[in-house]
């Protein structure tokens, strides 16, 4: 197998290098992150650089197709923080890619040539307050209106990542009986904006690009014609929420941990050069160059397994078992390449004048979002057959 990068990567990887010196300096992401906001103007910047495009078909306004390359450009903007790799994943990945794969074609001729452009920004509205990894038993509920031109839905969600940024909730919705649970779920685009909606934010550790939130729906009423994939997919929306769409998120969250773990490796490598204890620079003490050696193998490992299977994505094919590999592996070992990291710099590894401190707790976070490890193992072993009895 060849693993040399080809060149259109690494022209794109520069171009988002250049523009992240240029447009998000270091200050700049610490100051965003404090804010837990990010930078509409900023962002708007990056997407006139067309990377909003490469989830997008060209037949909508998009420059095809090409997963690896959109991990790729998450890798490189979380290594500047979360303020830029959070929108244009919840532009690129939630809209996009969930708009590709489950929506009718009216839909997707409304939604993705906008997407496309970076127009647009949707937030998930999956997680509730009792559920987390069990989306089947989803609570919140809609009923269609007497005449059928609407939907109406009540509840909460929780752990609604970037609902006050966003312009469209991707949202889980109950639709029949509880009992019959897979099959009575359905997907609803529901406007931020649309009456009936209050957001109340939930203050945390990391990945703040924007506040986390609970979205309460009283009497939501949206029209009909919101409902993802259309008329037919009422009760339909289980196959749609574990399909390939899935297996990308999985691979989005995972590139911001890979990023956030290599942009770690190159801060703690530069400063044991220019740190000096005991009359020589630390990088020549025995248990700082293993500590260095060791973070770096495993962050060779950790970019070898996101992108096979990112390439995978890319070429149509199945990656099911592959993306829970690769966000098992990654998100667990960028802990410790991070933590390692951290204590390479020391008591400096936890002072606001550096990134370190951010970087851990951003990377604290990769083992629950986005689907736990444990979530991981049990996908996979119940992608590859092992019995559980």
């Amino acid at each position: 197998m060849n693993f040399e990068e080809a060149e259109h990567t690494t022209q794109l990887r520069d171009m988002i290098r250049r523009f992240l010196d240029k447009e998000m300096p270091r200050e700049l992401a610490r100051e965003l992150d404090q804010k837990a906001a990010h930078s509409p103007e900023v962002f708007a910047k990056l997407c006139a650089l067309g990377v909003t495009g490469l989830t997008v078909p060209e037949e909508y306004g998009g420059a095809g197709v090409d997963v690896l390359s959109a991990i790729i450009v998450i890798e490189e903007l979380a290594k500047r923080g979360t303020s830029l790799a959070g929108p244009f994943i919840h532009c690129a990945f939630y809209g996009s890619m969930n708009m590709l794969e489950n929506a009718s074609e009216a839909q997707k001729r409304e939604y993705l040539p906008r997407l496309a452009r970076g127009e647009l920004l949707f937030a998930y509205g999956l997680s509730e307050p009792d559920v987390g990894g069990d989306l089947a038993s989803a609570g919140v509920t809609a009923r269609r209106s007497q005449d059928g031109s609407k939907i109406v839905i009540n509840g909460t969600k929780r752990w609604c990542t970037g609902a006050r940024i966003a312009d469209v909730i991707y949202t889980l919705v109950r639709t029949g009986p509880k009992e019959d649970r897979y099959r009575n779920l359905s997907l609803v685009l529901v406007p931020t904006t649309a009456k009936g909606i209050s957001i109340v934010d939930i203050d945390h550790v990391g990945l703040r690009y924007s506040e986390t939130t609970d979205v309460i729906f009283d009497e939501v009423e949206v029209d009909a014609a919101n409902l993802v994939g259309g008329p037919d997919c009422w009760n339909k929306g289980w196959d749609m929420l574990v399909g390939r769409g899935l297996d990308v998120e999985r691979l989005e969250i995972t590139a911001v941990a890979l990023g956030i773990a290599s942009v770690a490796v190159d801060d703690a490598w530069r400063y044991a050069q220019e740190r000096s204890q005991f009359g020589r620079k630390i990088s020549g003490h025995q248990a700082v160059r293993n500590m260095l050696v060791e973070a770096r193998t495993k962050l060779a490992a950790c970019r070898h397994m996101l992108y096979h299977a990112a390439w995978l994505a890319t070429e149509g094919r199945d990656c099911s078992v592959e993306s829970s590999m690769a966000k098992l592996f990654v998100g667990d070992n960028a802990v410790d390449i991070v933590l390692t990291c951290q204590r390479v710099m020391g008591a400096y590894g936890c002072a606001r004048e550096y990134d370190m401190e951010r970087y851990v707790r951003d990377i604290v976070c990769m083992p629950i979002v986005g689907g736990s490890s444990n979530m991981q193992k049990n996908n996979i072993s119940g992608r590859l057959g092992l019995p559980n009895r």
